[in-house]
């Protein structure tokens, strides 16, 4: 260790420092430490925090935790994009000692006499204190040191003043045998890289027609549709030429036909690779009205990375070094056995590193030309993690607002590194996670590796139609869709979801008629028009998501009770603005499912006793809540609660006639209220008027203004026991009708059990 105190187990803190943690614009942080002293003496904790500038943040005090832990805590909320630096410093805390001592020896019966070194120890602490609070409080402590001099006074009267002084001496101490800990550093990102919404489409299938390719501007006429529904970011597979050896046919069919558009990832072709659109889409000038007119309906448009291509890729034949030569001198194609990629060469990263570096990051920075902020990255885990490394790096010195997905189903340890390493988000398993019980598990495991790790829930892809979905209905397409939704602050879905969308290639776990072979157009406004989309209930929930910014967080989820193990409870709770969400969701897409709630009061803001009413954004209903609570979930009329939590607040209590309202002092507050909060009714319940007392009658004599006179505590004391009465009493708002709301799952005898 070096310095006076020890300072241990600092947090955010990736990889011993060897990484940064990760955060966004205005996402409050929790840093944490560990430090402790010898003896009974105060100790004290401080933040010291710098943004990209290099200018000190305001000094930021960190409070202890539990108690007996040595556990100091504080939020900073970083307010750029770019790397910070923050220090967790350790100090001894004079006027805390002193406080702790004085008051414990006044209660012992001490007097004057024997505090008389206590007493000059407290001087010369105001007196170092008077230069380090900000002037207007330097009187204040210029006081409270000429009271502790003033041996006149009786002895309470001489160290009230400085006892006063708590707070600002809390703000502003005096810190003594200062510790500085090692530095570290935190990456800000901008709030998209925690907090979006992505919807997947293939332009090439909007507007299609006759087996022409659509283009981007055909495409452009489905952009109000994703952006009406509430989605913020639209990822495109790749938009570059596509190989026409070895093409692979509808579903995945060794042998194309003349008309097979072949898969978008079997990149390049005679007309271009990496840095080229195919033509079919349009031309550079297409793309770019494509991403302003994205643009202009609050869409960002993000890009595929792909570093793999087709055989006829100009890399081939400009690098075959870039490329693994078999045995028999042919190029090695992409395998995941059983499946085989004839049309996709990989690239061989250890052949040439810096030829390929240089390649790669030239066409990065080409789209990050073109308007490209967004990179979904194509199996990122197939590459070596040094390059990512040093490409994410690189291209954030020119653009440090580019954010980057890693798309890599594998195993935990190469997932967590890829984000420890610079990539923004992550695919996850949520897909795989298929209980309640599961989902939990794998959600807390998230919430501990935020510092690192983003995650972005998808149900789906083009790759990925899992048998949950397969087989359960549309209900079942609600139940993943909340979940994807309201778990993480980032979530996405692929194209064909809304409209359910379900089934699959025989034992295979992917789309029959993949729309990576083919084109797939699709009647998205007679779908909607008809009642078989799903499209406004995903509108309700991006709706929720925007309203709520509990929900723009990973951090604050917490789970609680629930007594059916087919239903899965959590909340997001932001102390900053108050706002609470908790939301009830069966994972049972056929059956209705009763649960009993027991909810951690404390995580949504409230004391255990306490009750408060929830608002379900599905169905428009209001209930009245507490810690214990009865659910019924039916997954035909709506398969979750998705309750934004009302407050109660105080009702407002008429004054009488021609007196000023009073400011009601801790001395006038009538005894059986003090020390205690009454309960109280909801602002929209009137004061009854019997409780109000008379209006003087003409030409009395009314109190002094700010006066408490009995009649105006009478009057108070009787408003709060009649909202108590009134809240006590308070029926709980009518469950949902049997009549399903417009968007509910319809019943459909084509869905298999």
């Amino acid at each position: 260790m070096t310095g006076r105190f020890p300072i241990e187990d600092v947090s955010p803190v990736v990889s011993c420092g060897r990484y940064p943690a990760k955060a966004v614009v205005d996402e409050p942080v929790p840093v944490s430490a560990r430090a402790y002293r010898e003896g009974h003496d105060a100790l004290g904790c401080n933040v010291v925090w710098a943004g990209p500038d290099g200018e000190e943040r305001p000094f930021t005090r960190m409070r202890p935790g539990e108690p007996g832990q040595d556990r100091w805590h504080a939020v900073i909320r970083p307010d750029a994009v770019g790397s910070w630096t923050f220090t967790v410093e350790a100090f001894g805390d004079p006027y805390l000692t002193w406080q702790n001592a004085v008051t414990k020896k006044i209660a012992a019966g001490q007097g004057p006499e024997d505090l008389a070194n206590d007493l000059a120890e407290g001087a010369r602490v105001l007196a170092a204190a008077r230069d380090l609070v900000p002037a207007a409080d330097r009187a204040s402590v210029a006081d409270a040191l000429t009271a502790l001099a003033a041996t006149d006074l009786p002895l309470p009267q001489r160290v009230g003043p400085a006892l006063a002084l708590a707070d600002l001496l809390w703000e502003h101490p005096v810190r003594e045998l200062v510790t500085v800990g090692d530095a570290y550093t935190l990456w800000v990102d901008r709030k998209r890289a925690l907090f979006s919404a992505w919807y997947e489409f293939f332009p090439r299938s909007e507007g299609a027609a006759g087996g022409r390719s659509g283009t981007f501007a055909t495409a452009t006429g489905r952009l109000p549709g994703v952006a009406a529904m509430g989605f913020d970011v639209l990822y495109l597979p790749p938009i570059h030429p596509i190989g026409r050896i070895n093409r692979k046919g509808r579903n995945n069919a060794l042998t194309a036909g003349p008309t097979d558009v072949g898969s978008p990832w079997a990149i390049g072709a005679a007309e271009g690779g990496h840095d080229t659109i195919h033509p079919d889409l349009g031309t550079p000038a297409d793309f770019r009205a494509f991403i302003e007119a994205a643009a202009a309906q609050g869409l960002e448009v993000a890009m595929d990375l792909a570093l793999q291509c087709a055989p006829d890729h100009p890399w081939v034949t400009e690098h075959p070094e870039w490329f693994t030569t078999r045995a028999d001198g042919s190029i090695a194609y992409a395998e995941n056995p059983p499946k085989k990629y004839q049309d996709i060469y990989p690239v061989n990263f250890d052949n040439d590193p810096e030829g390929i570096r240089a390649e790669v990051l030239r066409v990065v920075l080409h789209w990050v030309g073109e308007g490209i902020r967004i990179f979904r990255v194509d199996n990122p885990h197939t590459k070596p993690f040094d390059f990512w490394h040093w490409l994410i790096a690189e291209v954030k010195k020119v653009d440090p607002d580019v954010l980057f997905l890693a798309e890599a189903f594998t195993r935990p340890a190469i997932m967590h590194g890829l984000g420890k390493i610079g990539f923004t988000q992550s695919y996850t398993y949520f897909t795989w996670r298929t209980t309640a019980a599961q989902m939990r598990e794998y959600c807390e495991e998230l919430v501990e590796s935020a510092d690192h790790m983003r995650p972005n829930f998808w149900p789906n892809t083009p790759d990925i139609l899992h048998s949950s979905l397969q087989h359960g209905g549309p209900p079942m397409f609600k139940i993943r869709a909340v979940l994807a939704a309201l778990l993480s602050p980032s979530w996405g879905l692929y194209a064909g979801y809304e409209l359910f969308e379900h089934v699959a290639r025989p034992g295979a776990e992917e789309y029959l008629d993949n729309e990576k072979y083919e084109l797939r157009p699709r009647d998205w406004a007679g779908a909607e028009a008809q009642g078989r989309s799903l499209a406004p209930f995903l509108t309700t929930l991006n709706r929720v998501r925007r309203d709520n910014p509990a929900l723009h967080q990973l951090r604050n989820l917490r789970f609680h009770e629930i007594d059916n193990p087919a239903l899965l409870c959590w909340s997001k709770h932001d102390p900053a603005t108050g706002n609470t969400v908790l939301v009830i969701c069966s994972f049972d897409s056929r059956e209705v499912h009763w649960g009993n709630t027991t909810l951690d009061m404390p995580a949504l803001g409230f004391d255990w006793h306490e009750r408060f009413t929830v608002y379900d954004e599905l169905t428009g209903t209001s209930y009245d809540w507490g810690q214990r609570n009865a659910v019924r979930l039916d997954p035909y009329l709506q398969p979750a609660h998705v309750l934004t939590v009302r407050r109660p607040k105080l009702p407002a209590v008429p004054e009488p006639a021609g007196v000023e309202p009073a400011d009601l002092t801790v001395t006038d507050v009538p005894e059986e209220l003090s020390g205690g909060t009454a309960p109280v009714a909801p602002a929209t319940e009137p004061v009854n008027p019997a409780t109000a007392p008379p209006t003087p009658a003409s030409g009395a004599v009314t109190p002094a203004s700010g006066a408490a006179t009995p009649a105006i505590l009478a009057s108070r004391a009787a408003a709060r026991a009649a909202a108590a009465q009134s809240s006590a009493g308070r029926p709980s708002a009518p469950r949902p009708s049997a009549s399903a709301p417009t968007d509910a799952a319809p019943k459909d005898d084509r869905w298999t059990s």
